[in-house]
């Protein structure tokens, strides 16, 4: 009897055995294959702030890992390369501007917007209130500073002609990334570049009140401030991980929008330099634009993608024209909002 795995079998049942055994077995490797956690890579725009809420509350509610995801989310040392890492395959998401996935693609970069994050822009023109300068016909005979971003120049001309002003008398001034205090040191009148929804709070905070001209309200095509990227490769190649990547990554910011200041909360707790006191005030300007005026987070429209792409070649911003429709996709959003 103890020659048989199974005492109670005959020999006759017992002879089958062995591929019984064999079954168990593959499927057992089967199911492992499916559980395999695949390494992805997040690369971020920015040292992590509001807006990067929602990834960081789906890494730690565990939903990409129950997609099967071990997702890397890190600021590169250098932001700008975000575009050429994703596009080459050295990360498989980032985080950029519509305004740069257009310029890229004008270069031959194969990178695809995957969702929205930002429904309107962010970049804006800030003044000290004590100033009065409200509108852009003002900064004519003024001091502009810009972080020397080439889109800034034709979006402030742009501001400042759909006011019936003279861009000719604008000066413009290459101040870098040191926005914040050159505004608060008076060594510029104004300033392009800065979000209304951080730059803004910092320097209210600091008691410096600032007037803020958002571009779409003075002549710029609305636009996508903040998108997620992957590469047209990962997109056709990799589609299930895009998915799955999507479903926790919509799930995470679902849930920083039901509680703000807890998302803002977890946000510094993997990110200890983040500024509390300014990002739960910014998260709640922030919060509404991730699904304004859309079916869902991260839908984005045909017509803003043609309507910027044609302001950025008609302002010279672009090597060649590209076809904004190979831009983005709806893809995955549709898929999981259906």
């Amino acid at each position: 009897m103890g020659l048989w795995p199974f005492p109670h079998m005959g020999w006759r049942a017992a002879r089958g055995w062995p591929w019984l055994l064999l079954l168990v077995v593959l499927l057992a490797a089967s199911c492992a294959r499916e559980k395999e956690t695949v390494k992805v890579s997040m690369a971020l725009d920015w040292y992590p702030w509001s807006n990067h809420a929602g990834l960081y509350e789906a890494q730690k509610q565990g939903y990409y890992a129950s997609e099967g995801l071990d997702v890397n989310i890190y600021t590169p040392s250098d932001p700008s390369t975000v575009l050429q890492t994703v596009g080459a395959g050295k990360d498989d998401f980032g985080i950029s501007y519509q305004a740069e996935v257009l310029l890229a693609r004008s270069q031959g970069i194969p990178v695809v917007s995957i969702a929205g994050l930002v429904q309107h822009p962010l970049n804006s023109v800030m003044t000290l209130k004590e100033s009065g300068i409200t509108r852009p016909k003002q900064l004519e005979g003024k001091t502009v500073g810009t972080p020397g971003i080439p889109a800034d120049e034709p979006m402030l001309k742009t501001m400042v002609e759909k006011d019936g002003g003279d861009f000719s008398k604008v000066k413009l001034v290459n101040i870098g990334f040191d926005l914040v205090p050159a505004l608060i040191g008076k060594k510029v009148d104004a300033i392009v570049g800065a979000y209304w929804v951080h730059e803004s709070i910092v320097m209210g905070q600091q008691g410096y009140p600032v007037n803020v001209m958002r571009m779409e309200q003075w002549g710029v095509p609305d636009f996508y401030e903040l998108v997620l990227v992957a590469s047209e490769k990962t997109v056709t190649e990799r589609p299930d991980v895009v998915k799955r990547f999507m479903q926790a990554t919509l799930k995470g910011y679902a849930d920083a929008r039901k509680d703000l200041d807890k998302a803002v909360e977890t946000l510094a707790a993997a990110s200890p330099q983040v500024d509390q006191k300014v990002e739960k005030e910014g998260i709640r300007l922030l919060a509404p634009l991730w699904t304004e005026k859309v079916p869902a987070f991260g839908w984005q429209e045909t017509e803003k993608w043609r309507a910027f792409a044609q302001w950025m070649q008609d302002n010279k911003l672009l090597d060649k024209p590209v076809d904004p429709e190979k831009a983005y996709t709806n893809q995955f959003v549709a898929e999981l909002v259906k």
